[in-house]
């Protein structure tokens, strides 16, 4: 869990608290910071209260966004960051269209793999 500077949070347009993403997995809150823990998601603290938030992007029908903690493993194997996943995810590329945050919830898990291995190269 990490604070992420203006660059960063300018990119991520709607934020979702612990408590929020409990009620759309519907699941208790603790299991969503289990969630954090594993590095399945990535929350940081933001706002005036510095509250821990999920990019509500990284949830979708009732569940973690397929491809997303596949393509989170291979991000930190990359040394990345949990700003710089962020920053990666939410960033356009034009090659896939659209951000690799927005093709994982278009379930286009393969492309943005893809593109999170050839990091390592």
């Amino acid at each position: 869990m990490t604070e992420i500077d203006t660059k960063t949070e300018a990119l991520v347009s709607d934020w979702l608290t612990l408590p929020d993403v409990a009620e759309r997995l519907g699941v208790e809150v603790t299991r969503v910071r289990q969630l954090v823990r594993e590095g399945q998601l990535i929350a940081v603290r933001r706002g005036e209260n510095r509250v821990l938030q999920v990019p509500s992007a990284f949830i979708g029908n009732g569940k973690v966004i397929k491809g997303l903690v596949g393509t989170l493993t291979l991000l930190r194997d990359d040394g990345f960051t949990d700003e710089e996943m962020l920053e990666w995810l939410f960033t356009p590329d034009p090659s896939l269209p659209g951000t690799p945050a927005q093709a994982l919830g278009e379930n286009r898990g393969t492309e943005v793999k893809r593109r999170a291995q050839a990091l390592a190269v």
